[in-house]
C-alpha cells in the first residue's frame, strides 16, 4: 500500500501545469546550445527539440555555461537550427524492466528491436545511472560459475559475482567466445551489451553464434557503430540497469559486455565535445571517472543474486598498457588475455593461460585442483621459454629432464585448451580432462559423455 501511494505521489510531483522551453542559438558539430531553459536543467537532464520538419529529437545535457546549456543528440543533427524549440522533458533517466524481457533484443532507449512487439512495461523504476551497492553491505564473492568454456573454467575459474576483462586486439576471436559464454554459461539469466558492434556482425552474432537456444536465457542490448555516442553509453548503462534488475528478482545474473573500450571512446566524444579537456592519449577526465561508476554496479548484491561480470577490452594496436586497458584491468577482479600469435597458429579461443590471472584463485579450489593446474601451468611455462631454441632445433633432449617432460605435456596441453563453437565443457569435464593428461592417462580411453561419469576429485566440490 505504502509503495503505491509514493509511486502516485511521485507521479503527480511530474506533472507540469505549465510548459516550459527555451530555443536553440547555436549548432556547431553535434553540440546544440540552447538558452532559456538553463535555469531548469542540470548537467543529465533530457530536453527534446522539434526540427524543422517537425520531428521531435531527444538530447541530453552534456553542459552548462552562463546563460546557456550544451545538449548532445541521440540521433543525428539534421534538420535542427537556430531558433528551433527547445521542451524539457518530463521522464526521469530511469527504464522499468519486465522478467518477460528475457528473450528478447532491444536498443539503447529500451525501445525493441527485435520485431516481437513492444516491451511490457515493470513496475518499479530503475536508474539508468544508478549507484553500485554499499562495498560494506556486499555479500562476498564465492560459489563457482561453470562458463563452459574449458581453459577458463579450469585455469581461469570464476565465482558468481566476479569481474573479468576479457583483453584482445581485433580479430581474434572476442565474439565468438562472448556467444560461447552466453550459450554454455549454466548463469540463470545472460545480459549481453553490444556496444559500437558492426550492424553486419550484430545479425551474425545473434543468428550464427548465438542462435534461437542461446537467445531463450538471454537479454540482448545492442548500439551499433553508427549510432551517436550518446546511444552507445546509454546502451552500455541500460546493460548494467537490466542485469541489476534481475539480480534483484534473486537471479545469479551473467554480464557480458562487448566492449568496455568502445563505451569509453562515446564517453570521449562526448566530454571532447561539452568541451573538456585532452588527457592521456585524447581520453577525457571523465572517461576514466565513469568507466570505476559503470563495472563496480557488477558484483554480488546485498541479499539473494549476483551479477558476474565479463566485460571486453579492445586493446589498440595489441598493446595492453594503453589507457584503457590499464585503467580496466586495476578495476577487475582480473584478466583474459587473447594472444594473436596463438590465434594465428589455430588454436581457438586463442587464450595464454600464463598471461591470465582470475584473482579468486587459488582460494575457490580445493588443494588437489590448484596441484594439477599449477602443474600444467608449470609445463606450459618451462615449453614457452625453450619454444625458440626446440624450434630451431637447438636443444638436445635429454639435456633436462624438465624441458623433456615439457615437450611430452605441451601437446596434449595445448589441445586441451583448443575447443570448437559448438562444443561445450563441464567444470567437472574440464578437471577430470586435465586430470588424464598429467597422469598421462590422456587417449586410453574416450572422453566421458556427462558430468555423471567423471570421477570427482578429492577435497572441496565444484
Amino acid at each position: 500500500m505504502k509503495n503505491t501511494i509514493d509511486q502516485a505521489i511521485t507521479g503527480i510531483e511530474a506533472l507540469r501545469l505549465a510548459e516550459v522551453f527555451g530555443r536553440v542559438n547555436r549548432v556547431q558539430g553535434l553540440l546544440i546550445e540552447c538558452s532559456g531553459l538553463h535555469h531548469a536543467l542540470s548537467v543529465g537532464s533530457r530536453c527534446v527539440i522539434v526540427a524543422r520538419d517537425g520531428r521531435e529529437i531527444l538530447t541530453e545535457v552534456v553542459g552548462l555555461q552562463e546563460g546557456t546549456a550544451m545538449l548532445m543528440p541521440f540521433t543525428g543533427v539534421e534538420g535542427i537550427g537556430v531558433g528551433c524549440k527547445v521542451k524539457l522533458e518530463s521522464a526521469a533517466s530511469v527504464i522499468y524492466p519486465d522478467i518477460s524481457w528475457k528473450g528478447r533484443i532491444i536498443n539503447a532507449l529500451g525501445h525493441e528491436m527485435d520485431g516481437k512487439g513492444t516491451l511490457k512495461r515493470g513496475d518499479v523504476p530503475y536508474a539508468l545511472k544508478a549507484a553500485p551497492p554499499p562495498a560494506s553491505k556486499r555479500n562476498r564473492v564465492e560459489g563457482k560459475i561453470d562458463l563452459g568454456v574449458r581453459a577458463i573454467n579450469t585455469f581461469l575459474t570464476c565465482c558468481k559475482g566476479q569481474r573479468m576483462g576479457i583483453f584482445a586486439g581485433s580479430g581474434i576471436g572476442k565474439s565468438l567466445l562472448v556467444s560461447m559464454l552466453t550459450k554454455y554459461s549454466t548463469a540463470e539469466i545472460k545480459v549481453i551489451g553490444l556496444i559500437g558492434e558492426r550492424g553486419r556482425e550484430l545479425h551474425e552474432f545473434i543468428h550464427e553464434y548465438l542462435g534461437e537456444e542461446g537467445i531463450k536465457k538471454a537479454v540482448i542490448v545492442a548500439a551499433t557503430s553508427d549510432e551517436s555516442a550518446l546511444m552507445r553509453r546509454q546502451a552500455a548503462y541500460l546493460t548494467m540497469t537490466i542485469a541489476e534488475f534481475f539480480r534483484d528478482q534473486g537471479k545469479d545474473v551473467l554480464c557480458l559486455m562487448d566492449s568496455v573500450t568502445r563505451f569509453a571512446m562515446a564517453q570521449r566524444e562526448i566530454g571532447l565535445s561539452a568541451g573538456e579537456p585532452p588527457a592521456t592519449k585524447g581520453y577525457t577526465p571523465t572517461v576514466f571517472v565513469e568507466m570505476p561508476k559503470l563495472l563496480e554496479r557488477a558484483g554480488p548484491g546485498t541479499a539473494k543474486g549476483s551479477i558476474t561480470g565479463l566485460f571486453t577490452v579492445l586493446v589498440e594496436g595489441d598493446d595492453h598498457n594503453e589507457p584503457i586497458s590499464d585503467a580496466v584491468r586495476g578495476i577487475l577482479d582480473g584478466h583474459i588475455v587473447l594472444d594473436r600469435a596463438i590465434a594465428e597458429r589455430g588454436r581457438y579461443p586463442a587464450i595464454n593461460v600464463l598471461r591470465s590471472v582470475s584473482r579468486t584463485l587459488p582460494k575457490c579450489n580445493s588443494d588437489a585442483e590448484n596441484t594439477l593446474i599449477n602443474r600444467a601451468r608449470q609445463m606450459l611455462s618451462t615449453y614457452e621459454n625453450m619454444a625458440e631454441m626446440i624450434r630451431l632445433g637447438a636443444y638436445r633432449k635429454g639435456s633436462d629432464a624438465g624441458v623433456d617432460e615439457a615437450m611430452l605435456y605441451y601437446p596434449k596441453i595445448e589441445a586441451f585448451l583448443q575447443q570448437r563453437g559448438d562444443e561445450s565443457s563441464t567444470l567437472a569435464e574440464g578437471y577430470a580432462r586435465l586430470q588424464r593428461i598429467m597422469e598421462g592417462k590422456e587417449g586410453a580411453a574416450p572422453p566421458p559423455r556427462n558430468a555423471q561419469e567423471i570421477p570427482v576429485l578429492s577435497g572441496r566440490k565444484t
